[in-house]
């Protein structure tokens, strides 16, 4: 039994290790899935020189609605960071009091701002703490109203909105409707003040065409990325596609392929020295019972055994001893893999031929490891055995 032992803890860990690196590997992949692959990102790429007269530059005023047109999408969301400093003289800031005098010292500290559509949040996956959303109101309005991240509101001393407070934003007040918990994507958003679109233009003017000023997320459903990639520049800009720019994830496929393909060689590595040092084990173990059968084996050899039977006996023990094992560890390995999946709340996945081949793994481990001894056993000599 204490023989057998090594390759028990070997085969177990073999057998739990390729399981545990599959079901991990899918975990993985599930939730690489369910968020990068489902972003793609538009962003304005405009050179005002090259367009012909007459044709505007950037998204069109209707760029959110048509982009819900396309076939896959699941919310839209327009964003870019005002021109603060340039347009209002004063430092950037967010204060809960109104600022002092142009020449004094800014109030407040440094908080930055986001415009962005009401869409947006849906886009992003942003979760409220409490308060609202800006919607299409606001926006058309181009209200003062604006959306603070969890973090904004933290360093602004912010904790509810119950009462509407204010937020200054250089020497422009906002009237503070909800405070953003989470966002699932774009985590700047968290440490924003985000105010409509329209209301930024009409304080701190639009921004400039190009260079990535303004960038559109799209939220679209699962596997649906590549597609609305390839196609949402034309349903936006049919005129000229080309002042737009799409950024779409990898194929989550090619990715999914890499994270399970490091992760089983990682784990294989484990099992191959977990299954080394059952070996070793079985090989120490066996070379030690050589020895103390000395008189049995000279006693053999003396009543007409070959050398090779001598070496066939051990190598027969050593191997058995494996398969046995081997069958124990397989048992031990998949129940490990179960156990660790209901605790994690995971489906396990197990390949079942490794649980067959198990067996089969222990006893070549074992007969391996029987070589050397079975050498030894089957070089003694029947004389010298006998005076032993």
């Amino acid at each position: 039994m204490l023989t057998s032992l090594g390759t028990v803890i070997g085969v177990t860990v073999f057998v739990a290790t390729l399981g545990l690196a599959s079901t991990a590997a899918g975990q993985i992949s599930a939730r690489f899935d369910a968020m990068a692959a489902t972003e793609v990102t538009v962003i304005d790429q405009t050179n005002v020189d090259d367009l012909p007269s007459g044709v505007d530059p950037g998204f069109p005023d209707d760029a959110e609605v048509s982009a819900l047109q396309v076939n896959g999408v699941n919310a839209v969301g327009r964003h870019f960071a005002p021109n603060l400093q340039e347009a209002s003289g004063v430092a950037v800031q967010g204060s809960l009091v109104p600022p002092g005098p142009p020449s004094a010292e800014p109030d407040g500290v440094s908080v930055d701002v986001l415009a962005v559509t009401p869409g947006y949040f849906n886009a992003v996956h942003a979760q409220l703490a409490q308060g609202r959303f800006f919607d299409g109101f606001h926006q058309a309005g181009a209200e003062p109203v604006a959306v603070l991240g969890r973090a904004a509101a933290h360093r602004l001393g912010l904790k509810s909105v119950e009462h509407q407070p204010t937020v200054f934003v250089g020497r422009h007040p906002f009237t503070v409707i909800g405070i953003v918990e989470e966002v699932e994507r774009l985590p700047s958003s968290i440490a924003s003040i985000m105010v409509p679109e329209n209301t930024a233009v009409e304080v701190w003017g639009a921004p400039e065409a190009g260079a990535g000023a303004v960038s559109m997320i799209v939220d679209t459903r699962m596997g649906a990325a590549q597609q609305v990639g390839a196609e949402i520049r034309v349903a936006l800009r049919p005129d000229h596609p080309s002042v737009l720019q799409t950024q779409v994830p990898p194929d989550p496929r090619t990715l999914r392929d890499g994270i399970e393909n490091d992760l089983t060689g990682l784990f294989m590595a484990l099992a191959v020295v977990c299954l080394g040092v059952g070996a070793v084990g079985i090989a120490n173990t066996t070379l030690v019972s050589v020895i103390e059968r000395v008189p049995e084996i000279g006693l053999r050899r003396a009543i007409g055994a070959r050398r090779s039977q001598i070496a066939l006996q051990f190598l027969t023990e050593s191997a058995g001893l494996g398969f046995v094992g081997g069958m124990v560890g397989a048992a031990v390995g998949a129940g490990a893999v179960v156990t660790v999946s209901v605790i994690q709340g995971w489906g396990p996945l197990l390949d079942p031929r490794t649980i067959l081949l198990a067996p089969f793994l222990g006893a070549g481990v074992g007969l391996l490891a029987g070589s050397y001894p079975a050498w030894r056993a089957a070089r003694i000599a029947p004389a010298q055995a006998l005076r032993a």
